[in-house]
């Protein structure tokens, strides 16, 4: 993976008068009219650098609108033409576009390789700067500043991180029905920058990221058993997890990147066990009496959240990390699978299936609050941006037969509100969100 180099330094605060009510976004609650904001182009030093301002801008744009929360006011309606990222704001013509915030920037090469870009976020009826910042970066990472000033935007404006400087890796499925190739694939979370990881030789399922970003384990194929493999991002890597003459699957990082959690199939049971990846020593978590599968840490490691039919049928089960306290939390209807707690420990997102339908929900650890987000023919495998208030899932429409329907990737918020489809150059399933990256 490049790094990215760049400063980041705060502009002095203009304050045309005193501040009115701080201007926000609530994402707690369902958004149906975006913010209007304006983005006038970049203010360019010469016709090179209006190249890269003009794409940096773009994909900023992409990236809030996607979103939900923002509406880009379009440019024939502007009055003033800033010209320096000096100039002070003429309020009043951005007021007279109902433009709720305004994005000022610029764009000049540091030197012959280098870019600086500046960024001043205006509250317009506040008349005052909420932000103001200045990155220098390598042109080729010209993308990634793109993402990195939408992420100060969203989080200034909704008081909530970001989640566009982020990857997801899948597994990209292509071939008929019957022989199907399962490959790993990453790309950035608006699916540019992709490229396949494996190469589709033997089939894959449900990766994972490490919360460090250098690795992702996953279940492959490989041989006549399918088996837990980590993969070095970097270097390529493939490590097998342990020795286990059964199957192991659903593997997934502890939240310090120490431990992994897999299920292990054994005798007709299923178990989860911890294995501690700098001794190797391995422990079952739990008991052989049911299959317990799909299990995920809470954010501080303390607690584990799981599906297992232990009571008859297939719901969730919350347990201490060392499988003591073992309670049920789910009583709807139906079945449930593929819980996975959320980065900021609020929500449980699952995958329900209940009277011919598959179902994204999301639900309180303890059970409670109960909310169905998305529905479908098949929805399924939910997972979390960094910020925990997105979901990613692959979906499959009913087509005239389960195998000619495609399967792709989406995304919706938490509020069941702006869902979205990802696109990728082939069916794609299992996605995985990368945290922010360094």
């Amino acid at each position: 993976m490049k790094k990215l180099y760049f400063l980041v330094a705060l502009l002095s605060l203009w304050m045309i008068r005193p501040a009115q009510a701080e201007l926000q976004i609530d994402v707690t609650g369902g958004v149906s009219n975006p913010m209007p904001i304006a983005f006038p182009q970049m203010i360019a030093e010469s016709g090179a650098t209006q190249s890269y301002g003009e794409q940096i801008r773009e994909v900023i744009i992409a990236d809030l609108e996607r979103s939900g929360l923002f509406r880009l006011i379009p440019e024939n309606s502007y009055i003033q033409e800033l010209k320096s990222i000096n100039e002070a704001p003429a309020f009043n013509d951005w007021k007279a576009i109902n433009a709720s915030a305004l994005v000022q920037t610029a764009i000049q090469e540091s030197d012959a390789n280098k870019l600086k870009v500046e960024m001043r976020l205006w509250d317009v009826f506040a008349e005052n700067q909420m932000k103001g910042q200045s990155f220098t970066t390598t042109k080729a990472n010209w993308r990634r500043i793109a993402h990195v000033i939408a992420d100060t935007i969203y989080e200034r404006l909704t008081g909530e991180k970001g989640y566009f400087d982020t990857r997801i890796v899948y597994v990209s499925e292509t071939g008929p029905a019957t022989r199907r190739v399962k490959r790993l694939a990453i790309m950035d979370q608006d699916g540019e920058n992709h490229k396949f990881l494996t190469s589709g030789s033997s089939l894959v399922l449900t990766p994972r990221f490490s919360p460090n970003m250098q690795k992702i384990t996953y279940l492959s194929y490989a041989g006549t058993i399918p088996k837990v493999y980590i993969l070095d991002i970097e270097t390529g890597r493939q490590t097998l997890v342990g020795n286990f003459p059964g199957m192991t699957f659903a593997p997934v990082f502890s939240p310090d990147s120490n431990k992994l959690l897999m299920s292990y199939a054994n005798n007709g049971k299923t178990n989860i066990y911890e294995m501690d990846l700098k001794t190797k020593q391995i422990k079952r978590i739990t008991q052989p009496v049911a299959i317990d599968t799909s299990p995920s840490y809470s954010p501080d490691g303390k607690q584990i959240v799981f599906n297992s039919d232990r009571g008859g049928n297939q719901q969730l089960y919350v347990m201490n990390a060392d499988g003591s306290d073992i309670h049920r939390i789910s009583f709807g209807s139906g079945r449930y699978a593929t819980p996975v707690w959320s980065p900021r420990g609020d929500y449980i997102a699952f995958t329900k299936m209940a009277n011919g339908e598959f179902y994204i929900g999301v639900m309180y650890p303890d059970g409670s609050g109960e909310r169905l987000l998305a529905s479908g023919y098949l929805v399924e495998a939910p997972v979390w941006a960094p910020n925990g208030r997105v979901l990613m899932y692959f979906r499959q429409d009913k087509g005239s037969s389960r195998s000619n329907a495609p399967v792709r990737l989406y995304t919706i918020d938490l509020t069941g509100y702006n869902e979205r489809m990802v696109v990728t150059p082939t069916d794609a399933s299992d996605p995985a969100w990368s945290p922010l990256l360094p």
